[in-house]
């Protein structure tokens, strides 16, 4: 947490968050103390005109997110493009985005990379592993503990079980690891051992 994102919080007149309780304990360990308002996939397409009003009228919003960057796998983008629209100045400040760092430590080449975020659950998710196969650089995406093992599973069928990986958890905080191998070998590892956490994969472009 940065002095200048303190700083914003405590100017802005609403804080808008995917989980009020989550946002809480933020705002309560720096003694902040302002209106919070939901803001998450499940409502922002039903409330973000409402916000721009709010903001065109001159009321001053901050966006904050469980994890990571708004925008980033996080609500951000509709209220973004609706902003922009309406010549309503924003801001982003720097803040910690997990694939970052997991492409970083992951020992692949990060001089050229995809991000490919969630994969599709179903429909399209053949589709956008065939399309991985063929990319030359290195590739970054998001996954749940729950589906880790099908889906490295997948990865070693439609990329080859021998394709260099990473699979990066709990970035920044306590109980954050790291693993490396082929993707059959990191499926087979967490098909044995359950995840918890926030996790990252990234593997190695097509030779």
């Amino acid at each position: 947490m940065t002095y200048r994102a303190v700083s914003i919080l405590q100017q802005a007149d609403v804080i808008l968050c995917e989980d009020t309780r989550t946002s809480s304990f933020l705002l309560k360990h720096y003694e902040i103390s302002k209106p919070l308002t939901p803001y998450h996939q499940h409502n922002e397409h039903k409330i973000v005109g409402h916000l721009v009003e709010q903001m065109l009228a001159g009321k001053q919003f901050a966006l904050i997110t469980d994890a990571g960057t708004p925008g980033i796998s996080d609500p951000g983008f509709l209220l973004l493009r609706e902003c922009h629209k309406h010549n309503i100045p924003v801001t982003c400040l720097p803040g910690a985005t997990a694939f970052v760092p997991a492409l970083v430590q992951s020992g692949l080449p990060c001089n050229q990379f995809v991000f490919e975020g969630f994969l599709p659950v179903k429909k399209g998710r053949q589709t956008a592993m065939r399309k991985m196969a063929e990319e030359e650089r290195t590739i970054v995406l998001y996954e749940s503990p729950h589906r880790l093992a099908r889906t490295l599973k997948e990865l070693a069928a439609f990329l080859g079980p021998e394709r260099p990986a990473a699979v990066v958890r709990e970035i920044s905080k306590k109980f954050e690891e790291t693993h490396r191998g082929s993707l059959q070998e990191l499926a087979d590892h967490f098909e044995q051992h359950a995840p918890k956490g926030e996790i990252v994969v990234v593997i190695a472009g097509k030779p």
